[in-house]
């Protein structure tokens, strides 16, 4: 591998083109190729965006000069692409959710442990300074972890497109329901909750004409820590969490941040009245996610330890749950 790892984008979008924006922030890679079912979309969106290489997915796979993928397409081909890319050696950042049904996560990880190479699924918010600093405050000064309550959710305004369609895996509990989902999960990994023991307790939601969930509603029992979810891609939703222990709550205004900018900001209420505020550097979170892998990579790691294969394994099965629940 040359001194900055060379990144390769499978899939031709907006949320390619975001990770493409955000990349030259990153320390470890740069872009090097772009990939599309289609060549000359790929060399168009190459040619616009300043990467050498363009071609088809099994064209830049085959690349000897291609040492890490993001694969930004739609939901339900990401995972024969992540297969691929593992089978052709290279190493995996994954847009969320990693697949749609546990039983793909769930192969796609024994798939990774078995090539020995790094696969994570690309929830940007955990990672960088912010993210950090949450995880020490709810390991260490927040006490028995009661309750967590998040939401995501926006008016995408025209019912049509991939979030309307279920050929695409569309519907809110995938496209942004994921992220209250892996939130309330990842809380609980860090509070030393059993993952193994976490059950969906109650499920609602509306479907609308396309048959997609539009709006949705989910309480989660995660070995004790109860949580409180929200999604909708028909109205705007509130970006703040509030995350509850036995000795204080903690505050975040705005838990997901942008596709350019990380959050930054918290507050930490104490049971004895004392307040503090919590406030980090802002960072480029596709950057720190791409980082993310190239740091396992280069440390013959397999896992970033900021999204944990495990947590991606429940975080599949509650998501499955929940959509089935109403």
């Amino acid at each position: 591998m040359t001194d900055l790892a060379r990144w390769a984008i499978l899939g031709a979008g907006g949320i390619a083109l975001d990770f493409l924006t955000g990349l030259p922030e990153s320390r470890t890679g740069r872009l090097h190729a772009v990939a599309a079912r289609d060549a000359s979309r790929a060399r168009a969106f190459a040619d616009a965006h300043g990467a050498p290489v363009a071609g088809t997915y099994a064209d830049v796979l085959a690349r000897d000069d291609v040492d890490a993928v993001y694969v930004a397409t739609v939901h339900p081909a990401h995972a024969d692409l992540v297969h691929a890319a593992l089978d052709a050696g290279k190493a995996v950042l994954c847009e969320k959710p990693l697949t749609v049904t546990p039983a793909d996560t769930d192969a796609l990880l024994a798939h990774a442990a078995a090539a020995g190479l790094p696969l994570v699924e690309a929830f940007k918010y955990r990672f960088g300074p912010f993210a950090d600093r949450v995880r020490e405050v709810v390991a260490e000064d927040l006490g028995e972890l009661r309750s967590i309550e998040a939401s995501f959710g926006f008016a995408a305004g025209a019912r049509t497109g991939r979030l309307f369609d279920p050929a695409t895996a569309g519907g809110a509990i995938f496209d942004v329901g994921c992220y209250p989902v892996s939130y309330a999960v990842g809380l609980a990994a860090v509070a030393g909750r059993d993952l193994t023991a976490s059950a969906v307790v109650e499920a609602t939601g509306v479907r609308g004409d396309t048959g997609v969930d539009e709006t949705a509603s989910v309480t989660l029992d995660l070995d004790g820590t109860r949580a409180v979810l929200h999604t909708s891609i028909v109205e705007d939703q509130t970006a703040a969490a509030r995350v509850t222990g036995a000795h204080g709550v903690l505050e975040i205004p705005d838990v997901w941040g942008s596709r350019s900018e990380s959050p930054t900001a918290a507050t930490l209420r104490r049971a004895d009245g004392t307040t503090t505020q919590i406030v980090t550097p802002a960072v480029q979170p596709m950057a720190a996610e791409a980082d993310a892998v190239i740091d396992a990579l280069r440390a013959g790691r397999t896992e970033a330890p900021e999204m944990p294969w495990a947590e991606s394994a429940v975080i599949a099965r509650l998501l499955d749950d929940w959509l089935a629940g109403f």
